[in-house]
């Protein structure tokens, strides 16, 4: 599929869905450094052995230990199967009244040791595993990475989506499903999903052209998808507005914002915060407040509206400040 290691900082919190072997942590750990701390999710034992083995051997190697494999479902990132295990070991089901007691025990467990805690990660990564979970889950495991990033906090997620919706008798083929092609969705689908789940700035950075592979002409390929976490939360008026730089007239954001190149559109103090930052700030120039705005003056976000000077420059006495210099530089023919 790709490389989604490649998108992870410096001092970050990892969390691989999928991990396998752990490759892919072990890549991460060494771009995080000691500050940083990878997380590798899998289901499968036999891939937990190995990436569990080598992680001492890897942190020997760069000279410290920052990843740590844990056994769960990627679309339920609460349950913690070895936690669950030791509970089944220490009292097990044989009866219905002790299936309830499990029941209470689990709700228990996945709120006072999750498997990875609300908000405590900086990226999710995953590599061509996404597809692996049945479709009814996958709404589940969106919501999952959401929940367990900080705010502001990404994904880079590589998978195999479909030009075409794949029908019953492919995703029913046990072949193509292992082969990562039945649970692929639909490329809109999935962008489509990020945005229903409450993700912004969701970019398609990387794309195959050519497909990877057409099963009865239909067309699956890989994409890497990046998408933050962050937009929820009151509008206070601030008295800040953002440019739109171009190329193009004018863009819509997902809330239905209109910024028109050239324009100072008036934005909430969150909506600035955002656009300064990536993956937008570089399609925008911020015009802040000339002086700071304390008081929480709620900002009717439902309007389209170009900020008057006068409002970003409020408070500011209106003087006459004149150049020491020419406007364009030495040698310059602009004028």
């Amino acid at each position: 599929c790709g490389d989604p290691s490649k998108f992870v900082k410096p001092g970050d919190t990892v969390l691989d869905l999928g991990s396998g072997t752990g490759k892919i942590c072990f890549i991460a750990a060494q771009v995080v450094g000691a500050t940083g701390k990878v997380i590798g999710i899998d289901m499968t034992p036999e891939m937990l052995e190995v990436a569990r083995r080598n992680a001492p051997v890897v942190a020997e190697r760069i000279g410290y230990g920052n990843v740590e494999f844990k056994r769960g479902q990627i679309q339920d990132l609460q349950t913690d199967y070895d936690l669950l295990d030791k509970r089944l070991r220490t009292c097990p089901v044989t009866t219905a009244a002790d299936y309830d007691l499990l029941q209470r025990d689990l709700a228990d467990l996945r709120q006072s040791q999750p498997l990875v805690a609300n908000d405590s990660v900086d990226i999710v990564v995953s590599n061509c595993v996404l597809n692996l979970v049945s479709d009814s889950d996958k709404p589940a495991l969106f919501r999952e990475m959401y929940r367990v990033l900080k705010r502001g906090g990404r994904i880079a997620i590589s998978d195999i989506v479909s030009d075409e919706v794949s029908p019953p008798h492919l995703k029913n083929d046990p072949t193509l499903w292992s082969g990562c092609i039945s649970g692929a969705l639909q490329e809109h689908q999935f962008l489509a999903l990020l945005e229903e789940t409450g993700f912004y700035g969701i970019e398609l950075v990387e794309r195959q052209n050519e497909p990877w592979q057409v099963i009865e002409g239909i067309e699956y390929r890989s994409i890497t998808v990046m998408a933050w976490k962050g937009k929820d939360g009151p509008c206070w008026d601030k008295n800040q507005a953002v440019i739109y730089k171009g190329p193009f007239k004018a863009v819509t954001d997902d809330d239905q914002h209109t910024y028109h190149r050239g324009q100072a559109m008036a934005v909430c103090e969150k909506a600035f915060d955002i656009l300064t930052k990536a993956p937008y700030a570089a399609h925008f120039e911020p015009v802040p407040s000339a002086k700071p705005v304390t008081d929480q003056i709620p900002f009717d976000c439902s309007r389209d509206s170009v900020r008057h000077p006068s409002e970003t420059k409020s408070g500011v006495s209106r003087e006459t400040r004149l150049a020491d210099g020419p406007a364009c530089g030495p040698g310059s023919d602009c004028c």
